[in-house]
Parts: C-alpha cells; structure tokens; sequence
C-alpha cells in the first residue's frame, strides 16, 4: 500500500510512443502532456488525469490496492473512447522503487500481453514504460514511455519535449 503515493502532484510529461505498437522499427511519435494526481483511502487508490494538449487528447487512471491479494490493479480509460481497457495487475518490488504490472488486451484485433513498468519512483524524474508481446511472451516491444518531471521541483521548470525520433533514452528492454 501507498505505492503510488510518489505520483500524487502535477507533473510535466515527455511521452514517446511508437506509431505503430507491435513494430519497433516503425519510428517514434513524441508529444507532451500534463499529468495531475491524487491520492485516495488512505494510499490504497490512486487517481491520476492526464491531457495531451497537442494530441487534444487525454485519459485517465484508477490504481487500487488490493488488501487480499497484496497487489495493485491499474485501470486505464481514454477520453477518446469514453470506456475502460482491461486492467493490468502486480506489485512493487520491495525497496527498489519499481514496479511491474501485466494484463492481456488487443492492439489492432490481435491479442496482447501487457507489461507496464514503474522506475525511478523515488525520484522528481519517474519513468512508465509499456511493453506488447503479441507471441505469448517469447518477445516484448517497447511502445511507449512516459517521463514525469514534477513541477515545482527544485531545479524543475515545464521542460519542453524534444522531437527525437529515436528510442528514448532510458528504455529498458532487458529484463522486460
């Protein structure tokens, strides 16, 4: 529980997302957003709106601990289509500041697994990673990252996202 207690504020967001999700070669879209989030029942739920202001686009978030199973569910909707994804599950590995999530969806008809990733979350710079896997697992595509940079920070200022269409730095795909 309280996980998720470093997201509560508003954040600056550098997001970089593949144009298409399943292909790791189709080239990057970079675009920014603002990300405000609170917390909830004592640091067991978490509610975070994000906007997309070049995109005119926007979603948001419900993270919700579960007390019997000892992990989170994280729940997804977009603005755009006014429902919800199907929920990823899991946990934070204890002291290290990251946590892993994985659900199942589809991504243009074809079935997907999910991984998010949460890093850095002791920091003002945390990092969400999202990963597809459209062969059960046996491979995993990066096709979206998202770093926060929360605002009012010491030495933080709206820092603007640069068009970069490379990986984004930090990407992790070991270990995926």
């Amino acid at each position: 529980m309280n996980d998720f207690d470093f997201l509560v504020g508003t954040w600056d967001v550098a997001n970089h997302r593949l144009v298409d999700a399943l292909d790791a070669d189709c080239g990057w879209q970079v675009f920014p957003g603002i990300s405000r989030a609170t917390r909830h029942f004592g640091g067991a739920a978490n509610f975070d709106e994000i906007e997309f202001p070049t995109k005119g686009a926007a979603g948001l978030t419900l993270r919700l601990y579960d007390h019997e199973r000892g992990r989170w569910t994280l729940n997804w909707a977009s603005a755009g289509t006014g429902t919800l994804f199907p929920p990823v599950a899991g946990s934070f590995e204890p002291g290290t500041g990251r946590g892993v999530f994985h659900g199942e969806d589809t991504c243009e008809g074809v079935p997907v697994l999910v991984r998010f990733v949460w890093s850095g979350t002791r920091t003002d710079t945390p990092r969400w990673e999202q990963f597809f896997s459209a062969d059960q697992g046996e491979s995993w595509v990066l096709n979206w990252t998202m770093d926060l940079t929360r605002r009012g920070a010491p030495g933080s200022a709206s820092v603007p996202v640069s068009a970069s269409a490379s990986v984004p730095a930090r990407a992790s795909l070991v270990g995926a």
